[in-house]
């Protein structure tokens, strides 16, 4: 088989989170060139449904959904209705994300819950949901967007510390749990990415977002990540090419940790 072959992902199905920007949404405009069936799942309902709509307008299959990844009913119905319209998923990439820039000091408690709500539950729920259709499937892939910050402390970010290592530790459990229904679990652990909630931070900081960003870049390979370079770390664990890889994060953080 070759190279190209083993990167196809035709008439497979992905459900990715947090799609509707962001390393969720080039993740998904990345699927689609390589001939995936994209479900788009996110709260921002309007670019949601614009960003499907581009992808479709531009030849590729993408469809949105609605999906709260805090609420059991909408992280159960979901792929109900997407295995009924597709009749399979593939690949899940639990995405979804929110930041709080604040110590424990400054953290309220509903900010606390809500940051281990939409990465650590949210991970839970959706893949509680989709993981036994994937075992009648005989196997599929799941990624974890997990963060540098998950493997190493940071300053004033102490939820999203706690729940991206939570998010790491959380994929090596389930590839324990699951390989041996032929489903991977991996994560992918970013650096500064340039998203839109890279430049809340700034905001959240008080700092100048242009001086915020060049300091982003301060790492060995002297720029701020591209969500596209997180994408093609995400296809690659997503397809045979990483066959016999699971329970494991890798950095794509242009040096950050080194």
């Amino acid at each position: 088989m070759s190279i190209m072959d083993q990167l196809s992902m035709k008439d497979k199905v992905i459900v990715i989170t947090g799609a509707s920007s962001g390393i969720g949404l080039a993740t998904a405009r990345l699927f689609s060139e390589c001939g995936a069936t994209v479900c788009m799942l996110d709260i921002n309902d309007a670019a949601g449904e614009e960003a499907a709509g581009q992808i479709g307008e531009a030849g590729g299959n993408a469809k949105y959904y609605h999906c709260d990844v805090t609420q059991k009913t909408e992280t159960g119905s979901v792929p109900d209705t997407i295995i009924q319209e597709f009749g399979r998923i593939d690949v899940l990439f639990n995405n979804a994300g929110i930041i709080s820039r604040k110590s424990v000091l400054d953290l309220e408690e509903n900010e606390w819950d809500m940051t281990i709500n939409v990465h650590v539950k949210g991970v839970y729920l959706l893949s509680k949901t989709i993981i036994p259709y994937m075992i009648k499937m005989g196997g599929g892939s799941i990624i974890n967007t997990g963060s540098g910050w998950g493997l190493k402390g940071g300053p004033n970010a102490v939820s999203y510390c706690a729940a991206k290592a939570g998010i790491v530790n959380m994929t090596r459990a389930m590839a324990i749990d699951h390989g041996r229904h032929n489903i991977r679990v991996n994560a992918v652990c970013p650096g500064d990415i340039d998203t839109p909630m890279l430049h809340d931070e700034a905001a959240q900081l008080g700092e100048d977002d242009s001086e915020y960003m060049k300091e982003s870049a301060n790492r060995p390979l002297r720029r701020v990540g591209q969500p596209i370079d997180v994408a093609n770390t995400v296809l690659f664990l997503a397809s045979d090419l990483s066959s016999w890889i699971t329970g494991t994060s890798i950095v794509v953080d242009g040096g950050g940790l080194a």
